[in-house]
């Protein structure tokens, strides 16, 4: 889905919500999956699969690493802030604007 700049300021997604410092994004986390993927969002949260178990944070892990990979970002601008041992989680997204997520986590 491409964001028309001229379109903008649009409302956000459900799933996305500005917060001081950045933004919260809401995940569904779905661990053991066939393959690493964004699905697309499921009521207030975004679908992320990941095809590491839920043992030893390594879903938590997984769900950093790809975001970071999807968002051409370092790990720290990415922040598991609520939902650590839940599979619905919150996730703090620093230095980025409204504009560059929507664009690249749809």
């Amino acid at each position: 889905m491409a964001v028309d700049a001229a379109c903008w300021p649009m409302a956000l997604p459900s799933f996305l919500r500005e917060t001081a410092g950045g933004f919260l994004l809401a995940v569904k986390l779905l661990p053991r999956a066939g393959k690493n993927e964004i699905g697309g969002p499921v009521g207030d949260e975004l679908r992320i699969k990941v095809t590491a178990p839920p043992v030893d944070s390594a879903a938590n892990e997984a769900l950093i690493e790809l975001l970071a990979d999807k968002l051409d970002c370092g790990r720290g601008r990415i922040e598991l802030w609520r939902g650590h041992t839940s599979r619905h989680k919150s996730v703090k997204l620093h230095g980025f604007s409204a504009e560059q997520l929507i664009q690249k986590l749809l």
